[in-house]
């Protein structure tokens, strides 16, 4: 198993993280922060969000959204505590 996909990140994300560079790898950093190392790879791709128009964290992000966009539609829909989201 890759470092990458151990940590969270899906293999269908590897291009994103290229193209976001740091944006992407603070998105990971902070889902693994919030939901641990397994965890956060489970909730962004099974859990669907209503404010990212009904998609996962994992098809915002394909679809180009930006990663701080989705990382607060996902701390706002696990009611994360306005301290941790930014």
């Amino acid at each position: 198993m890759s470092a990458r996909r151990a940590n969270g990140e899906d293999g269908c994300l590897d291009a994103l993280a290229s193209v976001g560079g740091v944006r992407m790898t603070e998105f990971w950093d902070r889902m693994r922060g919030r939901f641990g190392p397994a965890y956060a790879a489970s909730v962004a791709r099974d859990q669907v969000i209503r404010s990212l128009g009904d998609r996962t964290a994992h098809e915002a992000l394909a679809a180009g959204e930006d990663p701080k966009v989705v990382w607060l539609a996902v701390c706002e829909h696990f009611e994360a505590p306005v301290r941790d989201r930014h």
